[in-house]
Order: structure tokens, then C-alpha cells, then sequence
């Protein structure tokens, strides 16, 4: 997999697009305009992104102050998030940032990884650029019709897909022109070829697939969906492309639909914390606050056998519950801890074992970007979830200590001397007014005093403010530049649940869920096997499409299956988070796994070994919560 937060920067984009065109004069102006493209979604991104913050920072300012809310505020905030994610989604293309499942074509020689690169930017071209032209005539169609509240015509929404989509395609072709040189022209010829001949064969058997019913869903959403995965195609792209194959050939629904469901997916009130908490999470990190945490968690347990093991279990549980990015969790704790723990005799297959299996147990606290995605698109109350979340953690990171004090004792790691009370003082001075705030975040929205958006922009302003008063220096350029990080990461996301979206309408359209959920009732063992089957099910999902796209596509048809069974929605939310959590860690496909890997500069093949005790004690966590409360309900009716 290739992670939406590898760490490429805009100016490393340009350096390694100019180290490219070296010595090929006729792509250099074709480069230049294509990063100049680039730089302006980039920089347009992080303004849009900051305009978000100030309109909600004044919406809450104005709500709970002045007590006159903004009543325009939320329709204006989504239409600037899906302009704001969709420009991130372009930066991102350019980065080489989508996620995809690149372990397979890297392990294939130069020449057929080159056929492959060019399938692949072939294929988007061909998704991205008539999903643009068909969102171009949704927004003719809407223009005449106007929103509820700020009155001005939805064509303002879908004309972000436009442009996103439009420049994406833009992209790979001129992606693709830079490629081709006169030592590859036999690659090129055979990569058109070949999706020329595939999409040849599918326009000629599609009176045989308006027969297949629904067979059409294994053909399109398994088949057509893996063979993408498979050669490397963004995820996203393998969703939209599989969404318009099964309107075109499986039924009589005009095209238009596609870019209409992506709009769907996107435009979402819930989805408006995604980007803050993102942002939140990187001004963590920026300004030194997370740093403060894990130093004081250092000082606290640092001493006792294991005890940085503790302090990296717990950093992680409450960076989790602050900045909801688990590579911003990762990037804040892995610099601080690694070096000592390395330093004290720690093996680095243990250390980043350690730490991935961290993250994996960390999924279920709030304000997990997971959680806030599972509400939105089953339903499922995201207060219940942010309120449940933290004991399911607690339970993994339990275990994990346990584990961890074992493995500490047989490996004879050396110990540090007991910080002085004075120095635990300075520490805490600095940085418990930020370990409240995952206790505030959580509180906030619980008890329903505010959404989580409200809470994720009210929590950036406390961090800053907290900077300038104990810090008194802010790296403002840094900031501008994780800010447009946050907006190609957002747009990463977001693309994704589009796409997903879009893909979803033809399993609710072709009826199956109803036949999933007879089939749920005929499993051996009832709820329990039901239960077992969705946890592997959702792991090797989290392993291959991560956690964001699996529940998309599942969450619609799962949850329904599970309220019948008599399971709660906020049980089964939790089960399937903490599964696909332990699937994105879990190699030899999980970029959860490679990100940890990268964060601590160690081989993958290194830590192979050294990660499954840890990932087998977050697997029986999981099997515990998974079937403990229906366990003890059962006891309880015997009883």
C-alpha cells in the first residue's frame, strides 16, 4: 500500500517532476504547467481549509456566546469541504498519495511495472474525465434550482467534482505523455492495447451481463474491484470505475448517477469534523505539545521494566483521542520514544510491533476519523460511539501491557534512574492542560453540550492558544504547510467515500441486503458465527481497502444484518472498527503496517515476525468484546 500521509511535500513533488524531465526539453513546459496546476490546488486547498475553520470557529463564537446561530453557516461549511477535498484529492494524485495496493506490482520486474503504471494512468483518465462531463450536465440540470438556506444554485456543489475530477484527468494524461519515451513505445502500444481489447470485450458481452442479475455484483464489485486492486489503481478509481461498469452493463440507469452518488457521499454534515480533527492533529505535533505528553508520560513510568512500553501505549491512547490520524499519532511519539527505547536494549521488531499494534488498539477512541465515518454512513449515534469507544481500547491496551511487561522482562532491557518530582512539575506545567483535552472532546460530545465538529474547531483553537501562551513561538509556515498536508489527506479520504458511495447504490439498488441478511439467519451458531465471519471479514477488508472504504461499502448491508440478530449497532460499530484497526496493521498488505515501518526507519522484514504476539492479543481482545456482552446477557436470561 502507498499511504495518503507518506510525507511528500509540494517542493519534493516539483524537485522529483524536474529530476524527471532532465534531458527531455520537449516535456519541461508540460511539467512546469503541471506543477504550477498542482501548486495552486495545493495552496487553494489550505485556504479553503482555513476559511473552514474561521466560518465554524464563528458559527460556535456565535452560538454559544452571542446566542444568534449562524443558520447558513453548516451549508456553506459543507459547500467549502467538498471544494476543499476535492482540490486536496488533485495534490494528492500528483503526490502519488491515493492509497493503493502497490505490494504485488513492486514485486514484478521494471518493464511490467511500467505496463502497469500505465494501465493504471490510462484507467483513471477514462473514470475521472467522463465523471466529469456527466457532472458538467448534472450542474446544467441544477441550475434552476436553489438551496434551503443560502440560496444559490447545487451546481456550486457538484462543480467541485468537476474540477476536481476534470484536473485528475488532466493529470494522468499528462502524466502518461511525460512517460512515453522512444524506449518504451512498445509499453505504451500494449498498455492502450490492452485496455482497449478489455473494454472492446465488455461493450460485446453486455447482453450477457443484463442476464446475470444479480451475479453482476461478483462480476463488477469482486471481480472487476480486485483485478484493479490487483494492478495497482487507486483505490478510488477502482470503486468508481467498478460503479460506472455495473450502471452501463447491469442496468438501465443513465450514467449521470455515478457523479450524483459521489456528490452524495461527500455532502454530509457529519463528514465536516473529518478535516478539523486532521488539522488538529497536526498542530499537535507542530507545536510541540505532543512532545510535551509523551515527555511527561517518560517521566512518570519511564523507570519501572517496561515502562516505555507503557508510556508508548498510553502517548498513543491519548494522541488517539486528540488528533483522530494515526500518522500523526505515529510521526508524534515514534521520535521521542524509538531512540530511547533502542538505546535501552529494545529490538526494533519489537519496538515497531509494539507501535503498530498500539495504533490498532487506539481505533475505537474518539475522536477517531473511523468512528466519525462509521456514524455517518450507518447512522449509528457518533455521541454512543465516542462514548463506548474508550472501554474497548482500555480492554486491548490492558492486554497490551501485559504482553509487554513479558516481553520486557525476558529481554533484559536496562532501566533509567526515577525522574525528580521538580522535573515531573516542569513537565506536567506544560502538558496536562493538553491531556484534558481527549477528556473534553469526549465529555463534549457525549453529553451532547456540543457536535464534533464544534468541539474539533473549539480544540483547535485551544491548542493554539495554549502554544502562544506556554510556548510563545509558532513555526506559522510549517503550519501553512501541514495545512495543505490535511487537504491533500482530507481529499484522500473523501474521494474515497465518494467513490465508495457510488458504488454502494448498486448493492442497496439490486436487493442484497435482504438476501445477506437470509443468509446471516442461516449461519451455524446464530449471532456468534455471524459475529466471527464480519471480524475476519472486516479484517482482511481493513488489510486491502483500509478501514474508510470497507465500512462504506459493508456498513449499509452489515448493520441492518446485525440489528436483526439482536446485536446493538454501537457493539457491532466497535467490533468492526477494532477488526479493520487490526487488518490496516497487519502485513504483508496492511499500510498501517509499512507507515509504522517507514516512522521508525526499520526493514518491513524486520518487524514481519516480531508484530503477530502483538497482533494476536489485540485479535483475542476483539473476539472478547465481540461476544462478552452477549455472553453476559445470555448468563444473565439462564440466570
Amino acid at each position: 500500500m502507498t499511504a495518503a500521509d507518506d510525507g511528500k511535500t509540494l517542493d519534493a513533488i516539483v524537485q522529483c517532476h524536474e529530476a524527471k524531465t532532465v534531458g527531455m526539453p520537449k516535456r519541461d513546459s508540460l511539467s512546469r504547467i503541471l506543477d504550477l496546476v498542482v501548486a495552486l490546488a495545493a495552496h487553494a486547498g489550505a485556504i479553503l481549509l482555513i476559511g473552514e475553520i474561521v466560518l465554524l470557529s464563528a458559527a460556535v463564537f456565535f452560538r454559544y456566546v452571542l446566542r444568534s446561530p449562524l443558520i447558513w453557516s453548516d451549508e456553506l461549511a459543507e459547500l467549502i469541504l467538498i471544494w476543499q477535498a476535492m482540490l486536496g484529492a488533485v495534490v494528492a494524485f500528483h503526490a502519488g498519495q491515493h492509497l493503493r495496493l502497490s505490494v504485488l506490482s513492486d514485486a514484478l520486474p521494471i518493464r511490467a511495472r511500467a505496463f502497469l503504471e500505465m494501465v493504471c494512468l490510462i484507467l483513471t483518465a477514462l473514470v475521472a474525465g467522463p465523471l466529469a462531463f456527466y457532472a458538467l450536465k448534472d450542474a446544467r440540470a441544477d441550475l434552476g434550482l436553489m438551496t434551503p438556506v443560502l440560496e444559490i444554485s447545487p451546481a456550486w456543489q457538484t462543480g467541485a467534482l468537476i474540477v476536481g475530477l476534470g484536473l485528475i484527468a488532466i493529470l494522468a494524461l499528462g502524466t502518461l505523455i511525460q512517460k512515453i519515451t522512444a524506449d518504451n513505445r512498445s509499453t505504451t502500444l500494449a498498455a492502450f492495447g490492452t485496455v482497449a481489447a478489455v473494454m472492446a470485450a465488455a461493450w460485446m458481452l453486455q447482453d450477457e451481463f443484463s442476464g446475470l442479475g444479480n451475479l453482476n455484483l461478483v462480476v463488477f464489485f469482486i471481480g472487476l474491484v480486485g483485478a484493479c486492486i490487483a494492478i495497482g489503481l487507486p483505490i478510488a478509481f477502482c470503486f468508481a470505475i467498478a460503479a460506472m461498469a455495473y450502471v452501463l452493463f447491469a442496468t438501465h440507469a443513465p450514467l449521470d448517477i455515478v457523479p450524483a452518488r459521489m456528490e452524495t457521499g461527500m455532502a454530509h454534515i457529519l463528514l465536516l469534523s473529518a478535516p478539523l480533527f486532521i488539522a488538529l492533529g497536526a498542530l499537535l505535533v507542530i507545536s510541540g505539545m505532543a512532545n510535551n505528553m509523551v515527555k511527561l508520560l517518560v517521566a512518570l513510568v519511564g523507570h519501572v521494566r517496561g515502562g516505555l512500553s507503557y508510556v508508548l501505549i498510553g502517548g498513543m491512547a491519548l494522541l488517539s483521542g486528540i488528533s483522530g490520524s494515526k500518522a500523526a499519532d505515529m510521526a508524534a511519539i515514534a521520535p521521542v520514544l524509538v531512540p530511547e527505547m533502542r538505546r535501552r536494549g529494545a529490538n526494533d521488531g519489537e519496538i515497531v510491533g509494539l507501535l503498530a499494534a498500539s495504533c490498532a488498539m487506539s481505533e475505537t477512541i474518539p475522536p477517531s476519523l473511523i468512528l466519525i465515518m462509521t456514524g455517518a454512513v450507518t447512522g449509528v449515534s457518533i455521541g454512543a460511539l465516542f462514548a463506548a469507544g474508550w472501554y474497548p481500547a482500555l480492554a486491548l491496551a490492558a492486554l497490551l501491557c501485559v504482553l509487554a511487561r513479558f516481553r520486557a522482562a525476558r529481554s533484559g532491557e536496562d532501566q533509567s534512574e526515577k525522574a525528580s518530582w521538580g522535573k515531573i512539575g516542569k513537565l506536567a506545567i506544560v502538558a496536562v492542560p493538553v491531556l484534558v483535552l481527549p477528556f473534553l472532546i469526549r465529555g463534549a460530545v457525549v453529553e451532547g453540550i456540543a457536535t464534533a465538529t464544534e468541539v474539533a474547531t473549539v480544540g483547535i483553537a485551544y491548542v493554539l492558544i495554549l502554544t502562544l501562551l506556554i510556548e510563545r513561538r509558532f513555526d506559522w509556515r510549517r503550519l501553512y504547510a501541514s495545512l495543505k498536508d490535511a487537504s491533500a489527506l482530507t481529499g484522500v479520504i473523501f474521494i474515497i467515500l465518494a467513490s465508495a458511495n457510488a458504488m454502494a447504490w448498486g448493492f442497496v439498488q439490486s436487493g442484497f441486503s435482504s438476501i445477506l441478511a437470509g443468509v446471516a439467519g442461516t449461519l451455524p451458531c446464530g449471532t456468534y458465527g455471524f459475529l466471527v465471519i464480519s471480524i475476519i471479514v472486516f479484517i482482511i477488508l481493513g488489510s486491502i481497502l483500509e478501514g474508510i472504504p470497507a465500512i462504506v461499502l459493508l456498513g449499509p448491508l452489515l448493520f441492518p444484518v446485525a440489528k436483526s440478530l439482536g446485536v446493538s449497532e454501537v457493539h457491532f460499530a466497535l467490533v468492526t472498527v477494532m477488526a479493520m484497526g487490526l487488518g490496516l496493521f497487519a502485513p504483508p498488505f496492511g499500510v498501517g503496517f509499512y507507515t509504522a515501518c517507514a516512522i521508525c526507519r526499520v526493514e518491513p522484514a524486520v518487524v514481519m515476525k516480531a508484530i503477530w504476539p502483538y497482533l494476536g492479543v489485540i485479535f483475542v481482545g476483539i473476539v472478547l468484546v465481540a461476544v462478552g456482552p452477549i455472553v453476559v446477557e445470555e448468563i444473565g436470561v439462564i440466570w
